[in-house]
């Protein structure tokens, strides 16, 4: 079993037993077979469209499951109140500052003639100004 789909496995086991009474139940919501939703929980490999039924299933946002496989993390939904129909997404802390570093880097890399090392540092300065402001 690869360690990208061993980690898969261990996220919608997890993610399924804070939901769902049982494997049957999430299946079911998420439109699947029992036997493929095992198949996902064993680290087995499903199509590609299995993820994002499960990704709807677990309350996660869609990719989520692309995304664990990449190395990342899910990002988890929620309803937003007063406004059905509408949910939102919290990126975890950490996330957003790599995101934020990622950005910086590459406009920087396209717009200055700043080395590598420069070009992290004030990746980095961004993202620490950001928190101090509280944006992040």
């Amino acid at each position: 079993m690869s360690t990208d789909l061993g980690r898969l496995a261990e996220a919608v086991k997890n993610r399924r037993l804070a939901l769902y009474t049982s494997r049957v139940a999430a299946a079911s919501t998420a439109g699947l077979s029992k036997d493929t939703w095992k198949r996902v929980e064993e680290g087995q490999t499903v199509r590609d469209g299995t993820y994002a039924k499960i990704d709807e299933a677990l309350k996660w946002a869609p990719g989520s499951c692309a995304a664990i496989l990449a190395g990342r993390s899910a990002m988890p939904v929620e309803d937003v109140a007063g406004a059905p129909g509408t949910v939102t997404t919290r990126v975890p802390d950490a996330a957003l500052d790599d995101e934020v570093r990622d950005v910086v880097q590459l406009a920087s890399i396209a717009t200055t003639g700043l080395p590598a090392d420069e070009i992290r540092a004030l990746a980095n300065r961004v993202v620490q100004d950001l928190k101090k402001r509280g944006v992040i």
